[in-house]
């Protein structure tokens, strides 16, 4: 039986394209890195009438000239991925700049389609684009759709199976005579080389350019392909060119095809005054105080939308912990393992998912929205030019906000960055802003020894974490341009920052996508830990050397550093053994302090702020746990991630480090000045 032919989705970041996916595959799709890359890849299967074919959503590229990974995925697949036909989604409101990677495309391959998004809002906008004008301009077929409303799919998938019928003839870059007359000569020479693995005026313009990507890819297909920039650099000679010069007339002649294609399809009114006027309000300096708005208001919907369902989730898991034990208990489980199991793994387990889920039940889908909107990137073209003035990515800014929500998601979002010393940057000083996960320590502190309760003292609470937040903010900032200078030292890379248009985004896929993608992925990887973590902690609470537990034992001890950090080793121990989820790092304190030897709840909060003044807290104690609780070692789930991105032991271990000597040492210069002062 013969397998359906797979057709492979193209375009630019934020047109549209794995919306389009989405709706053609509904959930008939897996999703995994490309190969050999850090980029998310995702293939399904979607049906015309009674034919079925595959879809590849390729990772969203510029163009293929394969300056960032995600760029090289994009060329990998387009030339060797095996696609049957390829569809270059565009965005109708800045078709030109997307109608750069359709030209590049149809260098590669005959059998092409373009698939115009976004038609209702350019409609909107009075924009008017011609699609007969274009297909014939370009050669292909062209259909307009509406990927979020679901119009026109079944049109866009009937134009990209015409292709395979009957391959159309693209109208490729008229590119300078000379150059097209030495790259023509060259593709004779490799036509009997390359034929059938990549076309061979394609191959003949890469390697005169010198793109290492493609030869490397190259190589591995085609034998004695090493041979092949000797050619290149004979035909290049006759130019009078340099590879830069070749390279920089080879963008300017694809720019202005994709201009010229624009012009004879598209006309357009001038642009909106609204949208300039929001811009204008939305960046630079005058965009500051909205985004301290915002985040604000975050996070106050945060604290307050989550203390009511992580108490109904705390309760629940009670309930069920009696259940699993009396079911233990009846099936004869000996008493030590059935505490263990059940006090020690399955309480950590519950404690971890009671706190942690509901904060991120309503962060991520808010921040979400707040992407789909089109203000996230204004957030990072706000912070652009701090991050340049640190040698980093202004997209550093993106991914600091994805740690807001959890250290690891925003680990994972620098895949966004090209430079691979910039992503690097961005990965070890994700860790410095404060992830959900601290949030409920930070806020038991602030509420019993600076805030107090009801509604002014949560507006105190707000106003305590927005400050933190600023000084994480600085501190990744300063941490950046450190790691610059003296570790990753280089030139900073140019990046482009896209502003896509203003759009109302739909509620009910936003968070249903972001409980799918975000919320239950960081869970689940949270819990894979816990759940062992429980079972150490219990062990630790209940082995006793010289009438001691081991529990005791090391909080004895970390007390000598902890005292010289205006902390004790109880503190010190509830961290380190929280590294496995800092939701757990309360109720270890409390279980210490309390000789228990199992885990606790916290209690309420009038009962925690009894135990712990008891135990000689003060504000300065309280200021101290803070001060670390932001500044300290990532969490394992965070580490795990920052190792399978890195893949490395030294930039992992460094992670670890780098924040804990920031925590430890303000803890330090903390408490000595107050002591002096």
């Amino acid at each position: 039986m013969n397998e359906p032919p797979l057709i492979a989705l193209m375009g630019n970041p934020n047109v549209g394209k794995s919306t389009l996916f989405n709706a053609l595959t509904g959930m008939r799709q897996h999703t995994g890195n490309w190969p050999g890359k850090t980029v998310a890849s995702a293939r399904g299967v979607c049906h015309l009438g009674k034919e079925s074919f595959f879809l590849l959503d390729v990772p969203g590229a510029y163009s293929l000239w394969a300056q960032s990974a995600e760029e090289e995925a994009a060329l990998e697949a387009v030339c060797f991925g095996g696609a049957d036909a390829v569809m270059v989604v565009c965005d109708a409101s800045c078709l030109e700049r997307n109608l750069n990677l359709a030209y590049q495309v149809l260098e590669i391959t005959d059998r092409v389609s373009l698939c115009v998004n976004f038609m209702d809002e350019a409609q909107k906008k009075g924009l008017r684009v011609d699609l007969d004008a274009l297909s014939r301009r370009l050669g292909v077929p062209v259909t307009g759709i509406c990927a979020r409303e679901g119009q026109g799919l079944q049109a866009a998938l009937a134009a990209a199976k015409e292709t395979l019928l009957r391959p159309p003839k693209p109208r490729r870059v008229p590119y300078p005579q000379p150059v097209a007359q030495a790259a023509e000569k060259l593709a004779e020479k490799l036509q009997a080389s390359v034929a059938g693995v990549v076309d061979p005026y394609f191959a003949a313009l890469r390697l005169m350019e010198g793109n290492p990507c493609f030869l490397k890819e190259l190589s591995r297909r085609v034998p004695g392909a090493e041979s092949f920039p000797l050619e290149a650099d004979r035909a290049l000679a006759g130019l009078s060119l340099s590879r830069e010069g070749l390279s920089a007339l080879l963008v300017e002649s694809v720019y202005r095809a994709a201009e010229e294609a624009c012009r004879a399809s598209v006309s357009a009114p001038d642009a909106s005054p609204r949208a300039l006027r929001a811009d204008r309000a939305l960046t630079g300096l005058k965009g500051l105080p909205v985004l301290l708005a915002l985040l604000g208001l975050i996070f106050f919907l945060t604290l307050k939308g989550a203390n009511a369902p992580s108490g109904w989730l705390a309760e629940g898991f009670t309930a069920l912990e009696r259940q699993l034990s009396a079911l233990l208990s009846r099936l004869g489980t000996p008493p030590f393992l059935l505490s263990l199991l059940t006090e020690g793994v399955f309480r950590t387990l519950g404690q971890v998912v009671s706190v942690m889920l509901p904060p991120m039940a309503v962060f991520f889908p808010l921040f979400t929205l707040l992407e789909d909107s089109g203000y996230l990137p204004r957030v990072a073209f706000t912070l652009d030019g701090l991050f340049e003035r640190c040698r980093a990515c202004g997209k550093q800014a993106l991914t600091m906000c994805m740690g807001f929500g959890c250290n690891a998601v925003g680990v994972t979002g620098c895949r966004i960055i090209d430079s691979p010393r910039e992503r690097l940057i961005a990965i070890l000083t994700n860790s410095l802003v404060p992830c959900n996960g601290r949030f409920p320590l930070l806020i038991a502190m602030m509420t019993l020894f600076f805030s107090g309760g009801g509604l002014g003292g949560t507006a105190v609470s707000v106003a305590m974490l927005l400050g933190l937040s600023l000084l994480a903010v600085g501190a990744t900032l300063l941490v950046s341009r450190l790691l610059s200078l003296w570790v990753l030292k280089g030139v900073p890379s140019s990046s482009t920052l896209e502003l896509p248009p203003y759009r109302m985004p739909q509620v009910g896929r936003v968070v249903l996508r972001s409980m799918l993608d975000r919320t239950l992925f960081v869970l689940g990887r949270a819990a894979a830990v816990a759940a062992p973590a429980g079972l150490v902690i219990f062990l630790l609470s209940h082995i006793r050397l010289d009438e001691r537990t081991l529990l005791s034992l090391l909080t004895g001890f970390l007390d000598p550093l902890g005292r010289l950090m205006g902390l004790d080793g109880v503190i010190l121990a509830g961290f380190l053994l929280g590294f496995p989820a800092n939701e757990i790092v309360l109720p270890l304190m409390v279980m210490a302090y309390t000789a228990g030897e199992s885990l606790t709840e916290t209690g309420s909060l009038l009962t925690l702020g009894a135990l712990l003044s008891a135990q000689g807290w003060t504000w300065l104690t309280a200021l101290n746990v803070m001060l670390f609780s932001l500044f300290h070692f990532p969490c394992s789930t965070t580490l795990l991630t920052i190792y399978r991105e890195t893949g490395s032991k030294k930039w992992t271990l460094l992670a670890f480090l780098l924040p804990t000597a920031i925590g430890m040492l303000l803890c330090m210069i903390t408490n000595f000045a107050a002591k002096i002062l």
